[in-house]
């Protein structure tokens, strides 16, 4: 089974090892992501504030240009670890056991805006990169689902897919063959901003209880979430959670 998982706009500051582009997860995808970023690193160093402003979705001069760095020479964390939004705090994954760390790290794919589909273990460096923002002329979402399906498609072609990514990254890629995704409803209504959170409670208890498949992530028991209902479109399966009143 794979997890595909949304990055976070907040990172880790700081980092232990060099960078090295060719060592992320699709390594034939290197000229491309090369390639954008060069137009990324570009804009920087052309050091348009306006520009960088809506880059990074900063205001302030000292934010912007804390960003405005050759990234290439940055030292990197593993990619689990440089997220730090809120599905991240919950999946709490530095206080996980090494076991529990290793099935994240071989389990988990995050969509970067720079850099595409890449494994939670992938070492990557502090960058600044707003949601939906073109890289000059280039949209990362058009230019990584163009350059990502068919690799996708062909290294999950023999797993079961979690999707816990937001509806957003779907104009990265969306799966061609069945997946299963997550619905959470609260008082009758869907909500947005604390399926964050709970999306990476899910991803914690699935690395503790060492969920091999759908159905038996379909068994785990979830604390403060009742299932309630399967919903089948197409090649998508969405189980849908209520959220307990007293959570």
């Amino acid at each position: 089974m794979k997890i595909l998982l949304s990055p976070s706009e907040t990172k880790l500051k700081g980092g232990e090892e060099s960078f090295i582009l060719s060592s992320l997860l699709f390594q034939e995808l290197y000229p491309q992501r090369l390639k954008l970023l060069h137009h990324y690193i570009n804009l920087l160093q052309k050091g348009d504030i306006r520009i960088l402003s809506k880059l990074f979705g900063l205001k302030k001069e000292k934010e912007i240009r804390y960003y405005q760095k050759d990234i290439i020479y940055e030292l990197t964390y593993k990619a689990i670890q440089r997220y730090t939004g809120v599905a991240f705090k919950y999946l709490d994954y530095e206080n996980l056991t090494l076991s529990q760390q290793n099935f994240i790290d071989s389990h988990v794919i995050i969509f970067s805006h720079l850099f595409g589909a890449i494994r939670a273990s992938d070492k990557i460096p502090e960058y600044k990169l707003k949601q939906n923002e073109a890289i000059g002329e280039i949209k990362p979402e058009q230019f990584y689902k163009k350059n990502l399906t068919t690799l996708l498609d062909n290294y999950l072609e023999k797993e079961e897919i979690l999707d816990l990514r937001a509806g957003f990254y779907d104009k990265f890629y969306k799966p061609t063959k069945n997946y299963t995704t997550l619905k959470f409803i609260k008082e009758g209504k869907v909500i947005s901003h604390w399926a964050k959170a709970y999306r990476g409670i899910i991803l914690r208890e699935i690395a503790i209880a060492n969920i091999s498949t759908i159905e038996e992530f379909k068994r785990l028991t979830l604390k403060g979430l009742i299932f309630k209902e399967e919903k089948i479109t197409k090649n998508k399966t969405e189980f849908i959670y209520e959220i307990e009143k007293n959570d």
